[in-house]
């Protein structure tokens, strides 16, 4: 299971830059690029509802699940 962090399209379709974003969220540029690039452990609610304010969505546009690969499946020999 892998969460996916999709904050960088919701700044290109806001025409918003990193910098922008950050100041109006309150975090600093380089724990958006954490955000963005998939490494966050995790995200305090109060991020959330203030990515969501700054960016005007519901946490579903910027934060998505992408289900792990299913495993092969054996077929038993008769």
């Amino acid at each position: 299971m892998m969460i996916v962090v999709d904050i960088d399209v919701m700044l290109a379709r806001r025409k918003m830059s990193v910098a922008e974003f950050a100041e109006a969220v309150g975090i600093s540029p380089a724990n958006v690029a954490v955000l963005k690039n998939g490494r966050a452990k995790a995200v305090r609610f109060t991020t959330l509802d203030a990515v969501c304010r700054v960016l005007d969505c519901q946490p579903g546009d910027v934060l998505r699940w992408v289900p792990d690969e299913a495993p092969a499946q054996v077929s038993a020999a008769p």
